[in-house]
């Protein structure tokens, strides 16, 4: 079980184009104690990443210019082996398989993000820094 003395060092990427949206999820991660950085587009969060100085990122599908799972992929290329999020208002049957291609460790469906974003997000630190 994670403390939170333990989860205050975890640093979390967020990419959504929505503002609102994006602020929300901040709002919420950093309530439970997570470090954030936002990023509106995902250009500029391909840009600036340090695959050394991220325990997990959050990316939502439909971006402008390329979708979650480019740049997931992307990120991926990059050597970025934190686990990744994927939010999709969208689901479809061959969402799965293609997130799993991209190397993307999660997906979770708008709108319940309240619920289970901060539990998938601990789940996926968890799993990479096993106690």
């Amino acid at each position: 079980q994670m403390t939170e003395f333990t989860i205050a060092k975890y640093k979390i990427c967020i990419l959504d184009d929505d503002p609102a949206v994006l602020q929300s999820m901040r709002f919420l991660l950093e309530t439970h104690g997570f470090k954030v950085r936002t990023f509106s587009a995902a250009v500029t969060l391909l840009t600036s990443v340090d695959p050394a100085d991220v325990d997990c990122l959050v990316i939502d599908y439909k971006l402008p210019h390329m979708d979650g799972l480019d740049v997931a992929a992307r990120l991926r290329q990059q050597n970025v082996a934190a686990p990744i999020v994927l939010i999709t208002g969208y689901p479809n049957r061959h969402m799965t398989e293609k997130a799993a291609a991209a190397g993307i460790d999660y997906i979770l469906f708008k709108p319940h993000l309240e619920d289970s974003l901060v539990m998938r997000v601990r789940e996926a630190i968890s799993r990479q820094y096993p106690a």
